[in-house]
């Protein structure tokens, strides 16, 4: 066709080099069409600079991610919360998440704070208001630093309410803001898109008080206090009517497991100080706290570290307030 033209080789060659160049434009620029729709479909704001991602989408067992994973996940349009209470302290927040606290979902009266309500029908609904549905990932962020481990609860919460695709993201809030997601600044903080999730309630992770009361000789139950020192050793900071440790309980509190930036310790490192409190996995584990949240977030750690663990919602705020003869609480001498 090229020779009918009386064309050189060189021209010939310059010919066929334009028309490679321009298919090449055109895939290129099929391509970016492509992803912005994918971007625009998974509602992902587009300050986002696409990267390769290498890393799988987390399997269920996994309870934690790192914002590599989070970011995946928000691709593929997973339902994004804050635990921080940010509508109440008017925080910052992600774009596109939801701001929650573990309160809504927990009984209101004390000493049954740190339980989750009763009613599958309340909880159905108010977690279908938040955007969760069956099939779609929730990921969950708190603030490591100044928090109290929220993120962790509401994982657990809805882990044991059924859904067993929510995670919570190492570093919370401030890794996911130096890894690139946009923030707002939240101001009547519009509603999400109803799910359609259905609450069916798991026994793998939680523990009621006369359960944990009834094996607490049971010598491969470790038993693991997530507060502060001082609740252990007997001070009543937070509410409860006595003060002191569930007999047995070993004390790790649970910011021992993070470091000065808010992030995770390597999973040896905290292998190793399980360890060295006699706790493996072969034994089952039992964590608390005050009213089950940052027990909650322990067991999340724990449960990704592939320990069998259940958390006492209940906790001191329940325990402490039972029969003393019953309910023993044991204080450190000083």
């Amino acid at each position: 066709m090229f020779n009918s033209l009386n064309l050189s080789p060189i021209k010939i060659m310059l010919v066929v080099g334009l028309i490679i160049f321009g298919l090449i434009s055109i895939l290129a620029f099929t391509n970016s069409i492509k992803t912005a729709q994918i971007l625009k479909n998974k509602s992902i704001n587009s300050q986002f600079v696409i990267q390769k991602l290498s890393q799988q989408i987390p399997t269920n067992n996994q309870w934690i991610i790192n914002t590599t994973q989070a970011q995946e996940l928000a691709i593929q349009g997973a339902t994004i919360l804050d635990a921080r209470s940010c509508k109440i302290f008017n925080h910052q927040s992600l774009s596109n998440a939801t701001c929650i606290s573990w309160k809504e979902f927990s009984q209101p009266q004390l000493p049954f704070k740190g339980k989750l309500l009763t009613d599958d029908k309340i909880l159905t609904e108010k977690l279908q208001a938040i955007g969760i549905s069956n099939h779609k990932p929730v990921i969950i962020f708190g603030d490591t630093i100044n928090g109290w481990g929220e993120d962790g609860r509401i994982v657990w919460m809805l882990r044991t309410l059924g859904h067993q695709k929510s995670f919570l993201v190492d570093g919370g809030f401030a890794a996911l803001v130096k890894a690139g997601f946009p923030t707002v600044k939240l101001v009547n903080n519009s509603p999400p898109v109803r799910g359609d999730f259905i609450v069916n309630r798991s026994k793998n992770w939680q523990i009621s008080q006369n359960e944990l009361k009834a094996n607490l000789e049971n010598n491969n139950l470790v038993i693991i206090d997530a507060r502060e020192l001082r609740e252990y050793a007997g001070k009543t900071p937070y509410g409860e009517q006595r003060g002191g440790h569930i007999p047995g309980a070993v004390h790790i509190y649970f910011k021992d497991w993070l470091d000065d930036n808010g992030m995770l310790l390597s999973r040896d490192k905290i292998l190793e100080m399980l360890a060295k409190k006699g706790i493996t996995r072969d034994k089952n584990v039992v964590t608390y706290c005050t009213g089950g949240v940052r027990s909650a977030w322990s067991s999340s750690v724990l449960v990704d570290l592939g320990f069998q663990v259940k958390n006492y919602s209940g906790s001191m705020w329940e325990w402490s307030a039972s029969d003393v003869d019953i309910y023993p609480l044991n204080k450190l001498n000083h």
